[in-house]
This record gives structure tokens, C-alpha cells and sequence, in this order.
């Protein structure tokens, strides 16, 4: 299980750590922010993006595929659902969707390439966003 401790230590700006790291997470100038770090939603991008290219070269490195270079860019989009094509009908308001541009680099044969496609979108964060989260939460306000 992975925990994550956030310490607000001035302003907008937040100390993260997981017992062996620790970064910051802070908002841009332009909302207030003093701009020391990404901020909570490039935090998440940059997770789903890691997730990615990490997925992908394990599962080279267990196959024995010769990997050149994995990368993604990784987009937040705030839509409206009028919008959204592939939305379901009873979608309303706005949503947040997702944009992401994988690049794989290597030999591959058209098995590998077709394999290397389906991988990239079953890493593990890939699939707890796409699936949903249920919160379970304490708040304690002394």
C-alpha cells in the first residue's frame, strides 16, 4: 500500500513525501501560488505518464524486446459535454477528459507494435483512473 503525507509549509505550497522521497507540489503565480513545483493535477498527469512508459519497459525488459525509447505527453482537458463526442447522452455541464501521445521507439515487428498498443493503456494508474475511485475519508478538525 502506498501512503502519501501532504504538509501545507506556507502558502500554497505543500511537502510531499512517501517515507523515502519528498517533493513539493505548489499552485502557479498567475492563481496565487509561489509556482515551487507542479502543481496537484500535473502531479496526477505526471503519474499517469510515468506509469506508462515504466509499464512499457518492463514488459520489454520481460519479453526481451529491445526498447530505444519510451515517452508520453500527457493532457488535462476541460470540456463541455455538448461537446464530447464519445460522452454518453445523459452527460451534462462539464468534463474532464484525458489526452495522451505515447511514443515507442525501437524494432519491432508488427505482433510487437500491435502488443506495445494495448500495453501502453494497462498500466496500473491508467486503470484506476479509468475505472473510478471510492473515497474512504476521516477529516479531523480540531
Amino acid at each position: 500500500m502506498t501512503v502519501i503525507s501532504a504538509d501545507l509549509i506556507g502558502g500554497t505550497t505543500v511537502r510531499l513525501s512517501n517515507e523515502r522521497d519528498v517533493w513539493i507540489a505548489d499552485e502557479p503565480l498567475d492563481v496565487g501560488g509561489a509556482d515551487g513545483g507542479p502543481n496537484p493535477y500535473e502531479l496526477l498527469l505526471g503519474a499517469l505518464g510515468a506509469c506508462t512508459a515504466i509499464t512499457i519497459a518492463l514488459y520489454c525488459r520481460r519479453k526481451g524486446i529491445r526498447l530505444d525509447s519510451v515517452s508520453a505527453r500527457v493532457e488535462l482537458e476541460r470540456i463541455h459535454a455538448d461537446d464530447c463526442e464519445d460522452c454518453d447522452e445523459g452527460s451534462t455541464g462539464f468534463l474532464e477528459r484525458v489526452k495522451s501521445e505515447v511514443f515507442i521507439e525501437g524494432d519491432f515487428d508488427n505482433a510487437q507494435a500491435a502488443r506495445l498498443k494495448e500495453i501502453a493503456v494497462r498500466c496500473p494508474v491508467h486503470k484506476t483512473l479509468a475505472q473510478g475511485l471510492q473515497f474512504v475519508e476521516t477529516i479531523h478538525v480540531n
